[in-house]
């Protein structure tokens, strides 16, 4: 059962914010303008910026600032510029012309140099949700996204994170994930009825905590 569709990640961000049990799992999360941008930079030193409303890691771009000055990286493109303005100027003409939100930057955790993270797929059958699969996804080599679309490779949610992350129990973060899935599935059915399907987007960082990168209403 496919059920009903939500497009804007923005609605479903702010659907898991109002819950104490999932909020400390979300990224800091702004709907984008210059400042929001610029004050994010400021605090996180790297941010990513995606379409509101799209999926398959299109339109998405990883935003820094370090000692070089501004950049960004699109795709396995980096640019890089010697203050913020010269850089906002540059990064109008790379994004999609969709309105975008900014998200905290996450360490992911890593095979061989490369970001992985994870997607959760449940399906609501006849009254009772149940998951379908929990997979990571290992980006492409030179890639920061790790959508299967864009050249990522599949492995077990468990053999991603014991191999990303050797010294954490990866039978008890696994169940972790479940528990959280679980959470949020009350709480998407409570904000959005009908809905039958949904992937929840995972990342795990180097100290070993989840982030909910975002939910989809049309998983892949």
């Amino acid at each position: 059962m496919s059920g009903r569709q939500l497009a804007s990640k923005w609605l479903k961000t702010e659907a898991l914010l109002s819950d104490a049990r999932v909020s400390h799992y979300i990224p800091m999360t702004r709907v984008y303008s210059a400042d929001s941008l610029l004050a994010m930079l400021r605090r996180y030193g790297n941010v990513v910026i995606k379409p509101i409303v799209g999926g398959g890691g299109y339109g998405v771009i990883k935003v820094f600032r370090d000692n070089r000055g501004y950049g960004f990286t699109y795709m396995d493109r980096t640019r890089i510029y010697k203050d913020f303005r010269s850089m906002r100027r540059a990064l109008h003409f790379v994004k999609v012309r969709r309105k975008y939100l900014i998200q905290q930057g996450i360490s992911l955790a890593r095979i061989g140099g490369r970001p992985i993270d994870y997607r959760v797929k449940v399906v609501r059958n006849g009254g009772v949700w149940e998951f379908r699969s929990m997979v990571g996804r290992l980006a492409r080599p030179g890639l920061f996204v790790t959508n299967l679309c864009k050249g990522g490779t599949m492995l077990s949610c468990r053999e991603g994170l014991r191999r990303s992350l050797p010294r954490i129990k990866a039978s008890a973060k696994k169940a972790e994930m479940r528990r959280l899935t679980l959470v949020c599935i009350e709480l998407m059915e409570r904000h959005f009825p009908g809905i039958g399907e949904l992937g929840f987007d995972y990342a795990v960082d180097y100290s070993g905590k989840i982030w909910i990168l975002e939910v989809n209403t049309r998983p892949q």
